[in-house]
């Protein structure tokens, strides 16, 4: 299910080419990109759901993301976010720093 309401079928290469795209020009293995789409995906598919939101699916890969590449998951972030302007695009990195910043304590 789509932000605007539409359906669409769950499609695993549009997570992959979404991910692949995030990552372009990083050093993070395509393999690593093809780990990280069959870890969202068998998420996905153990909810057990009909229906399930893309901004769900976007928060698993972001979530994956964020441990894999921090620049990848920015870019993603900002895709699925949709950051208005560069105050919540900031408001977003400063968030990410501090929860590092928790993990690393």
């Amino acid at each position: 299910m789509k932000k605007d309401g539409t359906r669409q079928e769950f499609s695993r290469q549009k997570i992959l080419n979404g991910i692949v795209r995030s990552a372009e020009k990083r050093p993070v293995s395509m393999e690593r990109l093809t780990k990280l789409t069959d870890k969202v995906e068998k998420k996905v598919r153990s909810l057990g759901e009909n229906e399930i939101s893309s901004q769900l699916i976007g928060k698993y890969v972001m979530n994956e993301l964020k441990d894999v590449d921090e620049v990848a998951y920015i870019r993603f972030a900002s895709v699925y976010r949709q950051f208005k302007d560069v105050d919540a695009f900031m408001s977003e990195l400063e968030t990410m720093v501090k929860t590092e910043h928790k993990g690393n304590d």
